[in-house]
């Protein structure tokens, strides 16, 4: 029996339940109709959150669209007209609003499956067993919850809205019936008079009596249209207030939870983390509850007038509609001003004088219509201290700013496409930046500044206006290329550990190293497409702390150690290092790096314990020490002496690259620990042709090989006139972590030879 078949069997309260999940965003009749297609591709074990996934889901959601529209067109008996009808409904709704954003439909239906299953158990009292369900978590998934809770409160607003109507109809039926009753008053008035000055004839005492019982009886039924109406009053405030209970909640989980969680990832997606952009859906769900909102307020205004217009409170009695319409209108504000958002946040490391972008959106302007009257968004930037200032006073004295930006000011447009009012702003420019008095060890790439994006939008037609604003995440200016390392390093400290409400723009002195070495992996793997080990995070650790222990997980790493203090022995931080070695990575050792091949994190007794072993001729590719951004080759030769040759840096790639230059060192036989080097390194040779042609210009184009002198193969030291090793760097004024090979003759060529071919 399918899942179904049971839930449709189900009795009272579980029955309700049921119904009661499906709506707009999943109508009942697509999970009838396509009751057998929905449980058999439904159920697969996907995971929503697993990018992977995202194609097979698409598929699903492109092939759901079909079936519907193939059901739909089977319909032709006419009792199945309106079904037919409702189905291609539902499929032009799913493609409208869910081709671009596949996930969220699969995850409304799996959440109403689950409930389903959920409550079809509870009835059984066992599982389903094997086959559906299976692996299913029973978690509610947020996004059918708050689906579900917005059809809720649409159905809420229509019953409410129907008890106005009824509500106008009883007060107007009361109106026609108190205007009878006055007239019967007259008219009794008036026979009363004739009584006192003729005696009163039979038919006048048999119409008085007529008139008299009429009058009873009405006021009999006014007096019950007024408890009827005090009560239909009363009903309807404790509705709309129960409404605007459910409203703050389910407002306040969207925009203090999702649209929260959206802004932390997208801060995160600065250090590198893989961002969930589900903005579209925040987007719909804030758009429904200004529609929803927007609808109670007319209703509690249009309650208002109503009671004006007929007054039947006793004294003493509260009127509840004022502080109604003053908490639903201050919801909109908070919806309107909360969904002023930054969808692209400018760059932060900002160079002056360097053309940057970014774009701001209104997620709930195209349902309130702001863009009737088009707003102006203008641009500013501004210090910590300032932003500090503005979330206090919610407002900045006029003409405050720490630098100028061209091109700072645009005008907020409605693209019905996507249904998006936005605003992208593709040519600022930061000319000058007014920087504060520094502190101590403060340099300028510490200091943060903030994008200050500031609009007014008018709704309802001019009834309600708005001032709002959004701050950027933190910006580090800089005016050199040489301040970038620095500024990252704020910049990344700031992204990952930054606290949700925080004062602008504080973060802790001191971290946990595993969230540093969280942070290190995620800004790593970001730069060059492959995490970090676990023995590479202990490397980092090792050097971070200066020091060696068993265990780091319970150190506290602070921010001095992280980029202030230069390491031992050298004239640069940690972090210099880490960002150096980061960007010689990505740069050009992204290859090898990905299929594994440098280890890089070994230290230099590290690397000669590991070779010692090895057979000559093996060799291994380790970090530099002592280079800033310089990767070493270690190689074993024969009488099992380790040897290290000087570092490559970019500048050195610049010319010929890291598998060429392995290529030309004939003494390199095998990759740790025994992988022949060609079989490593052999996809990333620069083919070479030794017939090679005149160029154009008539001239032989040369070739650069990479020679050590004293080494043309394994074993071999065959050059004369070969220079001699040095166990220790031979200048002394350098601190090198070799006993180093120059490659080099001359810097000038950066350790490679001219082989002409003629």
């Amino acid at each position: 029996m399918s899942l179904w078949t049971k839930a449709q069997q189900l009795q009272g309260d579980a029955l309700q339940q049921v119904r009661a999940v499906y709506g707009e965003h999943f109508p009942i009749e697509v999970r009838h109709f396509l009751a057998a297609w929905i449980e058999e591709k439904m159920w697969t074990d996907i995971d929503p959150e697993n990018p992977q996934h995202e194609q097979y889901v698409a598929g699903l959601v492109t092939s759901l669209i079909q079936e519907l529209e193939t059901k739909a067109q089977t319909m032709t008996t006419e009792d199945l007209f309106l079904t037919k009808l409702k189905l291609m409904e539902a499929a032009n709704m799913f493609r409208q609003r869910y081709v671009h954003n596949p996930l969220n439909l699969f995850r409304i239906i799996r959440h109403c499956l689950n409930t389903e299953m959920k409550l079809v158990q509870q009835v059984e009292n066992v599982a389903l067993g094997h086959g559906m369900g299976q692996g299913l978590s029973l978690v509610p998934d947020s996004s059918a919850e708050i689906a579900q809770q917005l059809d809720f409160l649409r159905r809420r607003t229509q019953e409410t809205g129907e008890d106005l109507r009824k509500m106008e109809q009883e007060q107007e039926s009361f109106a026609l019936q108190y205007h009878e009753c006055t007239k019967l008053n007259a008219h009794l008035q008036h026979l009363q008079t004739q009584g006192q000055t003729q005696p009163p004839s039979q038919q006048n005492i048999e119409v008085e009596k007529k008139l008299r019982r009429q009058k009873e009886m009405l006021e009999q039924m006014l007096n019950q249209k007024v408890a009827n109406l005090m009560q239909l009053r009363l009903t309807l405030a404790d509705k709309l207030k129960d409404t605007l209970s459910h409203l703050n909640g389910l407002q306040s989980r969207v925009l203090d939870d999702e649209l929260i969680r959206w802004k932390r990832e997208q801060q995160l997606q600065g250090n590198g983390a893989q961002f969930n952009n589900n903005l579209d859906t925040i987007q719909e769900w804030c758009e429904t509850l200004a529609e929803i909102i927007w609808l109670n307020r007319q209703q509690i205004k249009e309650a208002e007038r109503l009671k004006v217009k007929l007054n039947l409170d006793p004294p003493g009695v509260v009127d509840m509609l004022p502080n109604l319409n003053s908490k639903i209108t201050q919801l909109l504000s908070s919806l309107v001003t909360s969904t002023f958002i930054i969808e692209k946040q400018p760059p932060q490391v900002m160079k002056t004088n360097t053309r940057f972008t970014s774009t701001v959106r209104l997620l709930v302007g195209g349902k309130l219509n702001v863009h009737m009257t088009p707003p102006q968004v203008k641009v500013t930037i501004i210090s910590e201290a300032q932003a500090n200032a503005l979330l206090k006073n919610d407002k900045m004295a006029k003409s405050e700013a720490s630098g100028d930006i061209l091109n700072n000011t645009g005008t907020m447009e409605y693209h019905q496409a996507t249904r998006q009012l936005s605003v992208s702003f593709r040519n600022m420019q930061l000319k000058k930046i007014k920087r504060a008095e520094k502190k101590g060890t403060e340099s300028v790439m510490d200091e943060k500044f903030s994008l200050l994006f500031q609009s007014q939008f008018s709704v309802g037609g001019g009834e309600l206006v708005f001032q709002v604003w959004t701050l950027s995440l933190p910006v580090v200016v800089i005016v050199h290329g040489n301040q970038e390392p620095h500024a990252w390093a704020t910049v990344t400290w700031d992204n990952a550990f930054a606290e949700p409400g925080r004062i602008p723009f504080a973060v802790p002195d001191k971290v946990a190293w595993l969230q540093v070495a969280d942070a290190l992996n995620m800004k790593f793997k970001a730069a060059t497409g492959r995490s970090l080990t676990e023995e590479n995070l202990r490397f980092l650790a090792e050097k971070a702390f200066r020091t060696q222990v068993n265990d780091y997980s319970g150190m506290m790493l602070s921010w001095s150690q992280f980029c202030k203090e230069p390491l031992p022995e050298r004239n640069f931080t940690f972090w210099e290092w880490f960002y150096a070695v980061m960007k010689l990575t990505r740069e050009h050792l992204r290859g090898p790096w990905n299929d594994g091949y440098i280890l890089g994190f070994v230290r230099k007794k590290q690397a000669e314990e590991m070779l010692s072993a090895c057979a000559n001729g093996t060799f291994l590719l380790r970090f530099s020490d002592s280079e800033l951004g310089g990767v070493t080759i270690a190689w074993v030769g024969e009488q099992t002496e380790v040897f290290m040759l000087q570092p490559f840096t970019s500048k050195d790639f610049a010319i010929r690259s890291l598998a060429d230059r392995i290529s030309d060192l004939q003494h390199l036989v095998y990759l740790y620990p025994e992988i022949p080097k060609d079989q490593a390194f052999g996809k990333y040779y620069t083919p070479f042709n030794d017939n090679q042609p005149t160029s154009v210009n008539g001239y032989v184009k040369p070739l650069l090989v990479t020679h050590v002198p004293g080494w043309s193969g394994p074993g071999s030291m065959s050059y004369p006139n070969t220079p001699q090793m040095y166990p220790h760097s031979p200048d002394p004024s350098v601190t090198r972590d070799t006993p180093s090979v120059a490659s080099a003759v001359s810097d000038s060529v950066s350790s490679l030879t001219t082989v002409m071919e003629l």
